[in-house]
């Protein structure tokens, strides 16, 4: 599907955007890779991480507040991988407008650039704190989440179809806790602090946001919502996989922190399908007909809810040791 493509992803400078080059590379043979970001240093760095594949990578200086840059970007380019976000919940909250002028305003030239182009598909990331947000950066995706599934609407009968994949911290990624322990662990620290005893998380490696990213690309019809299905853990059998008989002070849980990663609302159920590997939650517009719903998945329950305190699958210390390993490797 992405050979003789050109595909352009922003934000591509990040952890997901090297695995997702990495992937295509290894998979494809793309006809141009555009990263798009706005940190020349980093662009430099991965321009020699991927020297020997010149001939195929392309990189944008540019910010997706700019729709005029944009639209110069994505000039003849097949399919949009929109990976560019304001991420962090404490910045975002003590600076809001830029969380709304990246998060919200940038989904929003992302789209109108797309469309202009006539780009064929749009891949949007988000994350679990979309859902039911607490904070300030969960409603800034929450938002963009609404505005790239919407957009459908505005594509034409065979114009650029939009789509959402959306999964929770991946692991060894700057927004996990995973590196907070290490550096805790490598500074010689013998405590590891818990926010809270119950908390759990769903743990998803890079490898696998890639190809679920690619399994849209391939299926969307427009308007869906992507959804792995994936393990959970509790933060305290994280700790003492990377810390065997270490303390866990409990220190409280943090503003705009969840116990629970939820991916799936009981309000989604009515109009989620569950797949093999994962889920799917349909849009829910007039214009949108079930003729669209991909084949092999069955609705599921009324008061579903895919949360990872009460998901069915659940790593053990050894395992979450086993992972750690490989995930720490891949980002090495």
């Amino acid at each position: 599907m992405l050979n003789n493509k050109a595909i352009l992803i922003t934000g591509g400078t990040g952890s997901f955007g090297h695995h997702f080059v990495d992937y295509v590379l290894e998979h494809y043979q793309p006809k141009k890779l555009i990263i798009y970001s706005r940190d020349e240093f980093k662009q430099f760095v991965m321009d020699n991480d991927y020297k020997e594949h010149r001939d195929v990578m392309r990189y944008f200086i540019g910010d997706v507040r700019d729709e005029a840059r944009l639209c110069m970007a994505m000039k003849d380019v097949d399919y949009v991988i929109h990976a560019a976000a304001l991420k962090q919940v404490p910045a975002c909250e003590y600076n809001p407008n830029e969380a709304i002028k990246t998060n919200i305003s940038g989904a929003m030239h992302v789209i109108n650039a797309a469309l202009q182009a006539d780009v064929k598909k749009v891949v949007a990331l988000s994350t679990d704190k979309a859902v039911n947000p607490i904070n300030l950066y969960g409603g800034t995706k929450l938002v963009s989440d609404k505005l790239f599934c919407a957009a459908n609407a505005y594509g034409g009968k065979d114009g650029t179809r939009f789509s959402v994949v959306r999964y929770g911290n991946v692991a060894g990624s700057r927004g996990s806790v995973i590196p907070f322990f290490q550096n805790i662990i490598q500074k010689g620290g013998n405590e590891l602090p818990i926010t809270d005893y119950r908390m759990t998380r769903f743990w998803i490696s890079l490898e696998e946001g890639v190809k679920l990213v690619v399994k849209a690309l391939e299926e969307s019809r427009g308007g869906e919502t992507f959804i792995s299905k994936i393990p959970s853990f509790k933060i305290t059998d994280l700790a003492q996989a990377m810390k065997p008989g270490c303390k866990m002070p409990e220190v409280g849980i943090r503003e705009g922190e969840k116990l629970h990663e939820i991916m799936v609302t009981r309000e989604d159920s009515l109009h989620t399908y569950e797949y093999e590997k994962h889920f799917i939650i349909y849009p829910n517009y007039n214009w949108w007909g079930k003729k669209d719903i991909i084949p092999g998945g069955t609705l599921v329950d009324p008061e579903f809810e895919y949360s990872s305190g009460s998901n069915t699958e659940w790593l053990t210390i050894e395992e979450i040791q086993r992972l750690l390993k490989t995930d720490l490797d891949q980002h090495a």
